[in-house]
């Protein structure tokens, strides 16, 4: 079988067109696909398929002709990935399924349905894509920002215990603000922190230092941040589209209402741009790149 590889800041996928929706994608078939050395490597696992095969789509997404069916590195099933749908558009355009000029592309996924648009690059090299990527909100209220955090965080590499504050982008993330560069430098993500308490399904981790303002193009004020991020199934990646918005979301809420909507996100991989807008909803926009075209000898991967 043909695969993909692709990029997001860095962000790293296995992409798979699966248009009739006849491929299995067991876990340990992804893992396989995902493992760095005996396998393709990867964060993730991207298959391509038409709505109407994908059982468990949700109502919302099932508008959308296409689906982005996303893994983990581990195997599990993952609601969304902000990285990943602007990569599933590049492809979508690749294999001649989508023409940016006739307008957004429609993409289904677990958290419902993103509208992807290509847009001028903010920085760096290579095409930029937009996603709106729905409403995000704090799973504890706004009582929680008065409390510094609903979460207590242990970060391996740091000594003292952090709030962390939890944020709902279609799948979850806890938030953590550091005092600096030191302090993110010194952060061992090589194991996963622990959260308490810890949501149902588990949680991305974000440890993010603020950077304070700047003016943006249009003369408005902006955020920046800088990120790292553990996901779960996957551990430290270089970049996190959806961590990317919870940053920015939780910054943001700690800020006050004269924070800025509009913030750059610095992650390893690059940079991205969240705007958190009036109606609670949020836009990513960011590079995504297609590196490569391989056969996969499926046979060889676990069935």
């Amino acid at each position: 079988m043909v695969a993909t590889k692709g990029h997001g800041t860095q962000n790293d996928f296995v992409l798979l067109d699966d248009r009739d929706g006849t491929l299995v994608l067991v876990p340990a078939r992804v893992r396989q696909l995902c493992e760095r050395r005996a396998g393709v490597g990867a964060d993730g696992v991207i298959r391509l398929v038409a709505t109407e095969h994908v059982e468990d789509a949700p109502a919302a997404a099932r508008a959308a002709r296409w689906f982005m069916d996303y893994r983990n590195a581990d195997g599990s099933v993952a609601q969304m990935c902000g990285n990943g749908v602007r990569v599933f558009a590049a492809y979508a355009q690749r294999l001649g399924l989508w023409d940016p000029v006739t307008g957004p592309l429609d993409v289904g996924t677990r958290a419902g349905l993103r509208t992807v648009a290509a847009v001028a690059p903010e920085v760096g090299d290579g095409p930029w894509f937009e996603v709106g990527m729905g409403p995000v909100t704090l799973p504890a209220g706004p009582g929680a920002l008065a409390d510094g955090g609903d979460a207590h965080v242990d970060v391996a590499g740091l000594s003292v215990t952090r709030p962390g504050l939890s944020v709902d982008v279609g799948n979850p993330h806890t938030v953590v603000v550091l005092a600096d560069g030191a302090d993110l430098a010194r952060a061992d993500l090589t194991t996963a922190p622990g959260v308490v308490p810890v949501p149902p399904e588990g949680t991305n981790v974000e440890l993010v230092v603020p950077l304070g303002e700047e003016v943006g193009p249009d003369g408005r004020p902006r955020g920046h941040v800088r990120m790292r991020v553990h996901e779960r199934g996957v551990g430290e990646t270089r970049s996190c589209g959806t961590g990317a918005v919870a940053a920015a979301a939780a910054v943001r809420a700690w800020g006050g209402p004269q924070a800025p909507d509009v913030w750059l996100v610095d992650v390893p991989g690059g940079t991205v741009r969240v705007t958190l807008r009036a109606d609670g909803h949020a836009e990513l926009a960011g590079p995504a790149l297609l590196v490569a075209e391989l056969d996969v000898d499926l046979a060889a991967l676990p069935a």
